[in-house]
């Protein structure tokens, strides 16, 4: 009999401890998950305002080398060809600064490489979030931490969307889309 009672209470407590175990690690993935969440929003943010920075910059850089180009051939010009002399016409055979478009090319390059790596750090925010919410919510793990709260708290991740994308998805409808914003 008391080989039994030992046997019995041997494996409840095996039992017990392996529960204990088991709700531990549950907790703790959904820690990890969480924390990961909060660190990729944070890596999101400044990723965001880093790809803005550079955007301006390059921009800038652009704008400005447009305006110097600008005054560099009218001060040309002017220096050249305002004699009165019929000078002009020696224009067309003359070697004149041309304006290097590679600027704009490369501008254009940034633009997409910088929105395209964002948009990969985004989708490993929304992967850790569907992640984290499956955990809470597939049995038995809800049982343990379905209560917890989403990675952001109630507002949740923030995920950037354009107003033409937010307003298309809410509408579900989409306007035609003016590439070159003539519409001003």
């Amino acid at each position: 009999m008391k080989a039994v009672t030992l046997i019995v209470v041997g494996t409840f407590l095996a039992l017990a401890l392996g529960l204990v175990i088991w709700i531990f690690s549950v907790m703790n993935a959904e820690t990890t998950l969480k924390l990961r969440g909060e660190a990729q929003q944070t890596v999101c943010e400044g990723f965001y305002s880093q790809m803005w920075q550079i955007l301006k910059d390059k921009a800038g850089v652009t704008t400005e080398y447009a305006e110097q180009n600008k005054e560099f051939v009218k001060a040309l010009m002017e220096g050249r060809y305002s004699k009165g002399d019929g000078s002009l016409m020696k224009w067309v055979t003359e070697q004149n600064p041309q304006f290097d478009p590679s600027l704009y090319k490369e501008l254009m390059a940034t633009i997409e490489s910088q929105r395209t790596a964002f948009f990969v750090e985004q989708s490993k925010l929304i992967d850790i979030d569907r992640e984290h919410k499956t955990l809470r919510s597939v049995f038995p793990g809800k049982w343990v931490i379905g209560d917890r709260p989403n990675i952001g708290g109630d507002k949740g991740i923030v995920i950037l969307k354009n107003v033409a994308t937010q307003k298309a998805y809410e509408t579900g409808t989409e306007e035609s889309m003016d590439l070159f914003d003539k519409k001003k």
